[in-house]
């Protein structure tokens, strides 16, 4: 499994378009081939967005990050500035004793 954490700043919409936003899309990402969740991320006050997704492996990953919806979404959106994530691997060891 893929952790992947992402981060950005909302640019010229608010928090509750970015939250309506959100709602919205929430069902196609539940569509993502190869997504097993997506936690959405919300620090109004230091205007920090993002997600944490958990893929079951890197594949699935990089076929989201190189997608149109991808693009549409989040990599070419005028509304998400600052956009960075960072992936992590899980450790399954350790994990499947902490579930």
């Amino acid at each position: 499994m893929i952790i992947q954490v992402v981060n950005f700043n909302l640019d010229g919409i608010t928090h509750e378009q970015y939250e309506g936003a959100a709602t919205e899309l929430a069902p196609s990402f539940k569509a993502l081939d190869g997504l097993i969740s997506k936690v959405w991320l919300s620090d109004k006050e230091n205007n920090t967005y993002g997600g944490v997704y958990t893929w079951e492996n890197r594949q699935a990953m990089e076929n989201y990050l190189s997608s149109e919806f991808y693009d549409e979404v989040l990599g070419n959106n005028p509304s998400f500035a600052n956009v960075s994530y960072k992936a992590y691997e899980v450790l399954d060891g350790p994990t499947e004793i902490t579930k």
